[in-house]
């Protein structure tokens, strides 16, 4: 099972004249050259599950579509999509924010999904999908620790509460280090897809471990990369998952 995850920032791409002639300028550009990079990227790996983090669901940028369909419909996927932001938050009433979301990707049969939020932090949406034999989520904490710590605390409870083995991919702005994570995994019995904790932020230097994937022991993982291509400020993260031989003789 292949996993790709990867913050495309709303496909308005990274470097080359984007402070120009603002800084930020490049983040309210049209979208669609650069999705259509991205979705060539996206193709050529693909991936059987695909977490997108930042995704402009219907803004100007995108021309009033939905990035995340514009990339299900020409790679022939199924997809789940919904806005980062919680039902009370302000920003939902704020053109341009109110599109900015995340997604969930499969070619695989989605046996149920529920969108969760967090009661802290502006970024807050838990993307839940459940297959068969396994439960994935997509996630994209918060700027502020203090949030971070009290988010992966609700994760932890998620997490808890299925039955199945588990992969959580996502942006998790671990601006403080990797270590931010070792009580989260301690109380899981997760795992990280990148032991040698290698970075993927920036994309044009990468030297910062914020992005992850996850996943239970019953899992393992036979290939791991970063690629280096630049369509974001984000570099993407792939994974090849497998059910260890154990796991296979119990089920």
């Amino acid at each position: 099972m292949r996993f790709l995850v990867y913050n495309i920032r709303y496909a308005t791409g990274h470097n080359n004249g984007y402070h120009l002639p603002f800084p930020y300028s490049g983040f309210f550009r049209s979208t669609r050259r650069k999705l259509d990079e991205i979705i060539d990227f996206i193709g050529s790996y693909a991936p059987d599950v695909i977490g997108l983090i930042e995704v402009d669901s219907g803004s100007y940028r995108s021309g009033r579509s939905c990035q995340a369909e514009a990339i299900a419909q020409a790679l022939g996927y199924s997809h789940l999509v919904e806005t980062k932001y919680g039902d009370k938050s302000l920003t939902r009433r704020v053109p341009v924010l109110n599109k900015q979301s995340n997604a969930l990707l499969t070619r695989q049969d989605v046996v149920k999904h529920r969108y969760h939020y967090f009661d802290e932090g502006i970024k807050r949406l838990v993307i839940e999908a459940e297959f068969d034999s396994v439960v994935f989520f997509i996630v994209h904490l918060s700027l502020k620790f203090r949030h971070r710590q009290n988010q992966l605390q609700r994760l932890h409870q998620l997490v808890k509460s299925t039955n199945k083995p588990v992969v959580i991919g996502g942006d998790f702005n671990t601006f403080w280090g990797s270590n931010e994570l070792e009580l989260f995994l301690a109380a899981t019995g997760l795992c990280s897809a990148n032991p040698d904790g290698l970075p993927s932020h920036p994309s044009h230097a990468p030297h910062r471990q914020i992005d992850f994937i996850l996943h239970s022991s019953e899992l393992e993982v036979s290939k791991f990369a970063i690629p280096d291509v630049q369509l974001s400020d984000h570099s993407p993260l792939i994974c090849d998952l497998d059910f260890t031989e154990s796991f296979c003789s119990i089920a």
